[in-house]
């Protein structure tokens, strides 16, 4: 039975890695599958996805505005899954799309993503994916400043944590630290 997962870490939670090897998976047992990625990610170029430990993939790119589910009925063969990575950047229109190709064409559809960014806010693409998913899955990793389970994305600039800015910054660990809730809202990256 075709579902609608959305699974879901922090920064540095391996989500790229785990992506990437759900595809190698479903490849090595023959069966075709679609990785996409938002069109904002150009962290390693504008059609790749890679992970900090150096899988990579070609992707096709999603755009808010585009119509998956146009490109996914008209492609011969269909894939028998869809994988996306930054899903935290789709759009409600991409999300209302994913939920029409695994409702009315049995294709599993598996996001990765945020489920929030710096300030604790959700992007439009999680909030609507943590609204309709048929499965919600968190991908654990360990705060910097106390090894505990990291929930929170802090933004940092110059080794200090920032409260402002746009919701939208693409970067890695030279921009973002995973942390606790306790170290995220105290603005503490490490304990000393």
């Amino acid at each position: 039975m075709a579902k609608l997962y959305f699974r879901y870490g922090a920064m540095g939670a391996s989500k790229t890695s785990q992506a990437l090897m759900t595809a190698y998976n479903f490849k090595e047992r023959g069966r075709r599958v679609l990785v996409m990625k938002p069109s904002i990610d150009t962290r390693e170029g504008t059609d790749i996805i890679k992970s900090r430990c150096g899988l990579e993939s070609k992707v096709t790119l999603v755009d808010p505005e585009m119509n998956i589910w146009n490109l996914i009925f008209n492609m011969s063969p269909r894939p028998d899954c869809i994988i996306i990575d930054e899903s935290q950047f789709l759009s409600k229109h991409n999300i209302e799309n994913l939920c029409s190709i695994v409702d009315k064409l049995g294709i599993s559809v598996i996001c990765y993503g945020l489920r929030a960014d710096f300030q604790g806010n959700f992007f439009e693409g999680s909030h609507w994916l943590m609204a309709w998913s048929d499965t919600i899955e968190e991908i654990k990793t360990i705060c910097w400043a106390c090894n505990k389970k990291a929930t929170f994305n802090a933004r940092i600039k110059n080794g200090k944590i920032i409260r402002e800015g746009n919701q939208v910054l693409i970067g890695g660990d030279e921009s973002y630290a995973a942390l606790c809730r306790n170290h995220w809202k105290e603005g503490v990256l490490k304990n000393d």
